[in-house]
């Protein structure tokens, strides 16, 4: 049985795996190699990270982690937010990924207020 580490883990690696493909998917021209660039970065870091959140060697070092990964989530978010904004790309063909880096922003939010409650007991 998959524990919600192991779930999340795959979870943030299929989300980065999606990323890859929506960036290679991006018209050529210097806008879209910018914000392709940052939107890469972001949402292939928030696996690493979650990762890294997951090996952590305290509460204080799985809080610096997590909220790493909460605020890379949220920007990846952003950078789909741009591509659309901006006309790159339809909204149809970006709404669902960037509903899931919403979805995992809360998620990481959730766990940061968690061990941040858990951290003053």
């Amino acid at each position: 049985m998959k524990d919600k580490s192991d779930e999340l883990k795959q979870r943030t690696q299929k989300f980065a795996l999606r990323i890859i493909k929506l960036c290679k998917s991006l018209p050529a021209g210097k806008d879209a190699d910018v914000i392709g660039k940052q939107l890469l970065r972001s949402g292939t870091s928030v696996g690493a990270n979650y990762r890294a959140a997951s090996r952590a060697r305290s509460q204080a070092d799985f809080i610096s982690k997590i909220t790493i990964c909460e605020e890379e989530a949220d920007e990846s978010g952003y950078w789909m937010e741009l591509i659309i904004a901006s006309g790159l790309m339809k909204k149809e063909l970006v709404n669902d990924l960037s509903k899931e880096a919403g979805e995992l922003t809360a998620i990481f939010t959730a766990s940061d207020k968690t061990a941040r409650a858990n951290k003053k007991n």
